[in-house]
């Protein structure tokens, strides 16, 4: 919502200004459809060429994500507490043999079943799989699983920002490309220098609306839409986190309910629940797996 009206904001104050204070809409709009092509053609281009099909579909994508926000809300957050409550507890009273039916076939638990948005998330629910597989081959160093989780989550973080990277570059490409888009421009200009000034006025004008489409595409639109992306990327990111924090808590002797509690001083600050709500919602769960 906000970056709609941010949009607005940055369309109606610059070309707002530039009207009150006596420009005339008809250069731009006269020589915007060549600049575009130019510009936004050979940013395409550009980006292309340096990005594999992979990142590409996954920058498409990321611009809807950067106007939705992150996925996972607040109740999300407190799903996954509940869920890693269970399985911990079922851990500490029945020992990891208990979760191999879960761990196997997650899709088919009555304790993941409980949860259907998080069983959307293949890589959330490999990601405790995983963990609890290895718990079940007795690796239970907890420095050990913690270095294992860890080196997961920065391939899957990596992998993720490539997208938010991708953009960035192609808004830092923009203006040097307006200022290609000028110099064509500027050529075509100087082939017709012998027309009166009034018609060269209007060729130089339309020469630089590509340096100016340059700069105000990478600034106001495209830099900060990759910007809004890696804020988003980082927080979805902080999400897998949690369930790292959580096993290594268990691993290090904790109770159930204490190794949740310091997956909850994990959670964002704007999607935490209260001691209280995590406490209601764990106190629902059934007494046993």
């Amino acid at each position: 919502m906000f970056q709609i009206i941010g949009l607005v904001l940055l369309f109606g104050l610059v070309f707002g200004s530039y009207i009150i204070s006596g420009g005339k809409m008809d250069v731009i709009l006269h020589a915007l459809p060549h600049e575009m092509m130019a510009i936004g053609g050979a940013g395409v281009a550009a980006f292309m060429i340096s990005n594999s099909v992979a990142v590409i579909k996954s920058t498409l994508a990321g611009f809807g994500k950067a106007f939705a926000g992150p996925k996972w809300k607040p109740a999300d957050y407190r799903d996954l507490l509940s869920l890693l409550f269970l399985l911990t507890k079922t851990m500490k009273s029945k020992g990891v043999i208990a979760l191999e039916s879960h761990i196997e076939k997650p899709g088919e638990s009555s304790i993941f079943s409980r949860f259907p948005k998080l069983m959307k998330d293949h890589f959330a629910i490999d990601f405790i799989c995983d963990t609890l597989r290895m718990m079940t081959m007795n690796l239970e160093d907890p420095h050990q699983v913690e270095d294992a989780m860890e080196k997961q989550l920065e391939k899957h973080h990596h992998e993720h920002l490539a997208a938010p990277h991708a953009i960035q570059n192609l808004a830092d490409a923009l203006p040097a490309l307006g200022i290609v888009a000028a110099v064509l421009g500027v050529i075509k200009t100087m082939g017709s220098i012998t027309e009166p000034p009034e018609v060269l006025g209007t060729m130089i004008g339309g020469a630089l609306v590509g340096t100016f489409l340059g700069v105000f595409l990478a600034y106001g639109i495209v830099g900060p839409i990759a910007s809004r992306l890696n804020a988003v990327v980082e927080e979805e990111g902080s999400f897998y986190k949690i369930i790292q924090s959580v096993l290594v808590a268990h691993l290090h002797g904790n109770a159930a309910q204490i190794s949740v509690e310091i997956g909850r001083g994990n959670v964002p600050s704007g999607a935490q629940p209260s001691f209280a709500e995590l406490e209601e919602a764990l106190s629902n769960m059934p007494s046993e797996a």
